[in-house]
Parts: structure tokens; C-alpha cells; sequence
């Protein structure tokens, strides 16, 4: 045990990051992971260069007074403040930022564990929103590199040690799947108390500034009480892997380092998730596998697998990250029979953490602020179609050498043609340009002369093997909701698209989840008109 200061140095630290965020910036707050995300969402993935030192300096702070963080949050979102800095500096997209965002912070992970794959994992579960080529490999590039510097800078080989793990039997697989519901219940629960927590400071009639200063005197607290809730814990997580640890130090690592975390995460220090959700979750299993034991004598459950599991669980049911906590056990762990067992449970904590969570402990914070975070990857709709399955053949299509006044006329008559731009062709069917709508029934020209001198210009045109997606961009660039389609074969006009068109694919694809989405839409309706009842008697009552 340590002595009586011991309440008090976390306290100290938590008033010099309370001076950080206030005279340096306010982004330094929390565990690294949901600022990240809502940079890439809402703003061009920019984030500013002063977090590149400003967050590592408050996460070695806060853990370095007795918080109970781990550093992984922290350094990926270091990591992702110096790619975003360098693709700031460089003048690229931010599709290209974003890669790069992702990259810096995934090998910051990488570099951290030795964990290439699930830091490969990560990316794509919670900050690239995607799966292809372009983002994937300079990501892996960079994880593989933080592996290579992880390897240089500590030990070889896996960063927990375990005890080894045998293949599981079915009976035993079934249970840790049981495992995985109830890990699942918890993390709901850890996460909505974290956030009540966090509403409770919001509640306290001092500045921001001073509640991590309160968090980290009941961190202090609890440290007097238990020591080992302090500081990142990884020789925690690697004592409940043996399965060798005392059952009451094992309870004090569930409740007390929960209390003591979620506390210190509440109150808006500097600090990670992961290797907090990893130890009450370790300590989580542990507890269940001796329940198993107990209750199921003749079933051989391995407390170190039964650790492992609720290491995994737990994050997977907290995060929603369920590859990431799949891969991260075994690469951390260097424990391959552990593979279906995992896959069990994380799938059972991922089940039940969507069933009752609408955010998780990674998207609440931003969720809260109006930013909604993907939580499915489909291929990109527009870019499976091609034009020529969407093209209309009977189109209107005007003569260059009618006159004004006869097309007048015709659109006159035919209301349901009539449109704000008029594709323009030759005899020979070629397209020769565009014109509006505006355009053509000005009264500054005379009704006798031809339609097509009234083009200004020839915009690109469709080829019928082009993707939707082409014809978006091309609409967007030229600034028209109709573009001509060309045949590949000979060049002339075979038809029309429009913005229309293209809007009447999507619910034509959709139909199938109608259902679901006109129930879902009618709630969403019912929920805003409520919020929208309620905004006006405020209103009202104010006036009066």
C-alpha cells in the first residue's frame, strides 16, 4: 500500500490537465477515439497540430499520477493529430487527410501492442467507415511499420503472456458463448454509466477545469484502498491471463477499477479505454469461470481462456469493434486455439450491445453533439449500375434547327417534358449542347430563330457503360440535372439521364427493407414532431 498522499497525487495531476485544456485546448479532454472519429465526419478530417504534443504530454500526466487509463487511446489519437498535420501540410484531399488521419493513429496502436492486424481492424471499424484498396494499404504500410518499431523498441513476442490455452470442448463453447451475452449486458451498462457519470460533472456548480482535479481525488481514494486500480495496469490484464490470481484481488480489479475509471473518464481527463474495458472484462471472465466451475463441475473451463473471453467480450460489446477485439486477443496473446471461442462470445456481446445500445462507448460523446457515425459498410450503390441500365430511350431530345417557337409550342402541349435543361442534337442524331430552360423562353429572343443558337456551351457527355457514380460527378461539375447518353458504338444520342433517374434506382434497390424503413421513418416522424410540439410551447411560453 501506498501512504496517505497517495489520494492527493491524482488530484494534482488532474488540475495540470484541467490547465492544459483550458489555456491549451479543450480537444485533449477524453480518451482520443471519438475526437478522432468527429474530425473525419465533420470536418475534413483536420485536426490541430498543437494535439500532437499537447495529448500525449496530458494522457503522461494523468496516467502518471495514478490514472486508471491505458495510453493506447491517447497515442492513437496523437498518432492521428500528425497524419492530419503532415496532410495539412502537404495541400491533399481529405479523403487523403482521412487516410492518413487513420494511418498515423492505427500505427500508434500497432506500435503500442505489436498488433498490425487488429490495428488494421480498428481502421476500418472505427475511422475509415470503409473497405477498399486505396485506404487499406498505406494503413497497413503504417501499422506495419509501428509493429517493426515495437519490436525494435520492447520485447519480442506478445505484450500479455498467457497461459496456454487447449482447443475448447463443445460443451465448454457453449459456455463461453453464454459468457458473451452476459459480458454483453455488462458493457451496455458500463458504457451508459460512464455517460450518466460524465452528466453528473456537467450538473457540478464549478468550471470544467477542476472536475478532473474530482475525479482524481476519488481515484486517489480508491488507489489507497487498492493500488492496483492505478496507473495503465497492463501487468493486471497479464495477471488474470495466468489464472493464478487471487479471487479477491480479482473482484477489487471488476469493481473498483470500474469505479475508479469511469470516474476519471467522466470527468473529462486525458486518458484510454481499451486497456480499463480489457481488465474489468479479464476480471469479468474470471468471476464467470469460476461460476461456470462451479455450476457445471463436469465441463473443463480454463480460467485464463475464460479472462481472454471477457478481455474480448467486454470491448467488443462496449466498442462494437468485433474483428478488432477478435484479432487483438490473439495477436496480443499469441493464443490461436482461442480463435473459435472468441469468435463466440465477441459475436454474443456484439448482439446484445446492439440490441440495447443505439451508441456505444466510442460514438455516444459525438452522437450527443448531432454527429451520426456509419455502423454498416455497403459497397457504394452508384458505382454497381451503369448508365445504360438507368438511361431513358424516350427522352426529349430537340433538333438544333427547330425554332424557338415551335419548341415552345410542343413543350406547351407536352407538360410533362418539360424540364430545366434540353439536350440538343443534330440530324445525325450527335449531340451538339445544352440548353436551359431559362434560356429558351426568354422574351430577349425572337421566336423565328433556331434553338440552337441559344447554346453556351457543350457540357461533357454520358458514355452508357459509365457508373452512376460518373454521372453524379459529371452533373455536379457542370452544374445540370440531365446529361445525354452516348452509344459506344457509334457515338450518336441513345437517351437521357437525370438526377431523378438516378434517386428512383435507390428506392427501386431498397425495396426489399420497405418495411423496416417505413416503420423506422414513421417513428423518426412521430419523435421529431413531438420535439417540434414541445419547442413551440417554449416558444410561446416565453412570449407570454
Amino acid at each position: 500500500h501506498y501512504g496517505i498522499w497517495v489520494i492527493f497525487i491524482p488530484a494534482v495531476g488532474g488540475v495540470i490537465v484541467g490547465l492544459m485544456a483550458l489555456y491549451g485546448s479543450k480537444a485533449i479532454r477524453g480518451h482520443g477515439i471519438p475526437e478522432a472519429m468527429e474530425q473525419i465526419l465533420t470536418n475534413q478530417s483536420k485536426i490541430s497540430p498543437s494535439i500532437t504534443f499537447l495529448k500525449p504530454l496530458s494522457s503522461a500526466v494523468s496516467i502518471g499520477t495514478g490514472g486508471p487509463f491505458g495510453a493506447e487511446g491517447p497515442i492513437i489519437a496523437t498518432g492521428g493529430a500528425l497524419g492530419s498535420t503532415v496532410g495539412q501540410l502537404l495541400r491533399i484531399s481529405s479523403y487523403e487527410r482521412k487516410v492518413l488521419l487513420a494511418a498515423g493513429a492505427t500505427a500508434g496502436m500497432s506500435a503500442i501492442f505489436g498488433s498490425p492486424v487488429a490495428a488494421i481492424f480498428l481502421a476500418i471499424e472505427l475511422l475509415l467507415f470503409e473497405f477498399s484498396p486505396r485506404s487499406i494499404v498505406p494503413v497497413a504500410v503504417a501499422c506495419v511499420t509501428g509493429a517493426a518499431g515495437h519490436h525494435f523498441l520492447f520485447e519480442e513476442g506478445p505484450v500479455f503472456l498467457a497461459a496456454s490455452i487447449e482447443v475448447p470442448s463443445n460443451q465448454a463453447l457453449a459456455i463461453y458463448s453464454v459468457m458473451g451475452l452476459l459480458l454483453g449486458l455488462l458493457a451496455s451498462g458500463i458504457t451508459k454509466a460512464v455517460y450518466l457519470i460524465e452528466d453528473a460533472f456537467e450538473k457540478l456548480p464549478v468550471h470544467w477545469m477542476w472536475w478532473p482535479a474530482i475525479g482524481g481525488l476519488i481515484v486517489g481514494v480508491v488507489g489507497y484502498f487498492a493500488p492496483h486500480t492505478l496507473g495503465v495496469g497492463y501487468e493486471n490484464i497479464t495477471g488474470l491471463l495466468s489464472g493464478e490470481m487471487a479471487i479477491k484481488t480479482v473482484l477489487s480489479l471488476c469493481v473498483l477499477k470500474f469505479i475508479s475509471w469511469s470516474i476519471a473518464l467522466g470527468s473529462g481527463t486525458s486518458g484510454g479505454t481499451l486497456a480499463p474495458l480489457l481488465t474489468i472484462g479479464g476480471a469479468s471472465g474470471i468471476l464467470l469461470g469460476y461460476g461456470a466451475q462451479y455450476f457445471f463441475p463436469g465441463v473443463d473451463i480454463s480460467l485464463p481462456l475464460a479472462a481472454l473471453v471477457g478481455m474480448s467480450a467486454m470491448f467488443s460489446g462496449a466498442s462494437r469493434a468485433l474483428l478488432t477485439s477478435i484479432v487483438f486477443a490473439i495477436e496480443t496473446t499469441g493464443q490461436a486455439n482461442a480463435l473459435l471461442p472468441l469468435l463466440a462470445a465477441c459475436l454474443a456481446s456484439f448482439f446484445v450491445s446492439y440490441l440495447l445500445m443505439k451508441n456505444t462507448i466510442m460514438t455516444e460523446k459525438i452522437a450527443r453533439r448531432g454527429v451520426h457515425t456509419p455502423h454498416s459498410y455497403e459497397p457504394n450503390l452508384l458505382q454497381t449500375i451503369l448508365v445504360k441500365q438507368v438511361v431513358k430511350e424516350k427522352a426529349v431530345i430537340i433538333s438544333q434547327d427547330a425554332t424557338i417557337n415551335e419548341v415552345r409550342a410542343w413543350l406547351n402541349k407536352n407538360r410533362n417534358y418539360q424540364q430545366n435543361f434540353y439536350v440538343l442534337a443534330n440530324e445525325q442524331g450527335v449531340f451538339v449542347g445544352v440548353v436551359s430552360s431559362s434560356n429558351l423562353y426568354s422574351l430577349h429572343h425572337e421566336g423565328t430563330q433556331r434553338i440552337g443558337n441559344l447554346i453556351k456551351r457543350r457540357p461533357s457527355i454520358l458514355s452508357e457503360n459509365d457508373s452512376l457514380r460518373t454521372a453524379v460527378e459529371m452533373m455536379s461539375r457542370e452544374n445540370l440535372d440531365v446529361l445525354p447518353v452516348r452509344s459506344d458504338d457509334d457515338g450518336n444520342i441513345v437517351g437521357v439521364i437525370s438526377y431523378g433517374d438516378i434517386l428512383t434506382v435507390y428506392g427501386k434497390r431498397f425495396d426489399e427493407h420497405r418495411q423496416d424503413r417505413t416503420i423506422s421513418l414513421k417513428r423518426r416522424t412521430l419523435k421529431i414532431l413531438l420535439h417540434g410540439k414541445n419547442k413551440l410551447m417554449v416558444i410561446r411560453n416565453r412570449k407570454s
